[in-house]
């Protein structure tokens, strides 16, 4: 899917902090990333759970003492685009640390059903991640319903 960004770019992406961590979103435009991310901050607020926004369309990632910083864009804080209403604004972040990528795929791409080891790492220079993808097949609550589980195992393995 997207090529492995390096730390301090600016990438078309969105991101969320759920309790501690962030989630990184990438993917192209009208595949669903604020979608996920307002699903992911809706239900880590019904778990009772932290949820809030760091920026969405544009984020930066930036290495720091071997962790992914990420951090919306100054222009644009606190706004996120919710489809068929339009611009949002919502509390925001300033920063998190990143736990996980999440990519959303291209139509007609598909995520497989059992990944190999090598397809769940997103690589940012010399810092790994925990990567999930998710094709056209599935919806925002269903997504983050899977980020959220493999939220919980990552910091278990913490």
């Amino acid at each position: 899917m997207s090529a492995a960004a390096n730390p301090g770019d600016n990438i078309h992406a969105s991101a969320v902090a759920v309790g501690e961590a962030g989630i990184l979103i990438r993917g192209r435009s009208g595949r669903g990333k604020s979608a996920l991310a307002l699903a992911l901050i809706e239900l880590a607020g019904e778990r009772g759970l932290f949820g809030r926004l760091i920026g969405d369309d544009r984020i930066l990632v930036q290495a720091c003492n071997g962790r992914l910083l990420l951090r919306g864009a100054p222009q644009i804080p606190g706004l996120i685009e919710r489809r068929g209403v339009g611009l949002e604004i919502t509390p925001a972040e300033p920063a998190a640390v990143a736990r996980l990528a999440v990519d959303l795929l291209d139509d007609g791409d598909a995520a497989a059903r059992l990944p190999e080891a090598a397809d769940e790492v997103a690589t940012f220079g010399p810092i790994r991640l925990r990567r999930l993808a998710f094709d056209e097949s599935s919806r925002p609550f269903e997504r983050a319903r899977a980020v959220l589980a493999a939220l919980a195992a990552e910091m278990t393995a913490l």
